[in-house]
């Protein structure tokens, strides 16, 4: 082999180890972030194990407090990707219960939710951003006597999962609002001797939920 083949070959060398690394390393990162990047996750929210809460002045002196007993809906979620998270929930209305029979009928009369005509509240997310660790800011449209509002809920969570024995995974977060019944068109009011109203306009929303995934999710 004569010095001229000699370089030529080495020439050749030194171009493959030069372009290799140019075309191999952009592919083998994408596939390193792609396989390190948590993938959205889809939880199923367990109603036998969730509520949504209300809190209401009364008389101008007191807090009455009420629960839906049936909550469902569907939560995506990616920490790292909150613009691809969601939350859509509804609550069966007719589940109402503030521990007074007649107090709930009435809630459920066209004097407060109707439920004849509008059987559930739902909420639909059209933004969550971080605020905060393990804290977020979840706004949507929240639908409640078939009028839709704009609401941003505070929530604490999801919390750390954790394995249920089955090859799934629970979780939970707590997620919590104020709004104005008028707002949805909630208007029955009393006005009472002493002055002021015998229910006040602000309620206090407060939304516990369970997070249940299977093992196929």
């Amino acid at each position: 082999m004569n010095s001229r083949t000699i370089l030529s070959l080495l020439f050749a060398i030194a171009i493959l180890v030069l372009v290799q690394p140019a075309v191999t390393q952009p592919a083998l990162a994408q596939a390193a972030a792609q396989k390190a990047a948590p993938a959205l996750e889809t939880w199923q929210i367990d109603e036998a194990h969730s509520s949504a809460q209300f809190a209401v002045r009364h008389m101008m002196v007191s807090t009455v407090r009420g629960s839906f007993g049936k909550v469902t809906g569907t939560v995506k979620f990616d920490a790292k990707n909150l613009e691809a998270s969601s939350v859509e929930a509804a609550v069966d209305v007719q589940s109402i219960d503030t521990r007074q029979a007649k107090r709930d009928e009435h809630l459920k009369s066209p004097d407060f939710f109707d439920v004849a005509k509008y059987p559930s509240m739902t909420f639909k997310s059209t933004k969550i951003t971080a605020a905060g660790a393990g804290q977020y800011k979840m706004t949507g449209a929240l639908t409640i006597h078939g009028v839709t509002k704009t609401v941003t809920f505070d929530v604490e969570g999801p919390a750390p999962a954790v394995a249920d024995g089955r090859g799934g995974k629970k979780s939970g977060a707590t997620a919590t609002a104020k709004i104005n019944r008028s707002d949805f068109g909630l208007t029955w009011n009393r006005a009472i001797e002493a002055g002021g109203v015998a229910v006040s306009d602000e309620v206090t929303l407060t939304i516990d939920i369970q997070l249940n995934q299977s093992k196929s999710s």
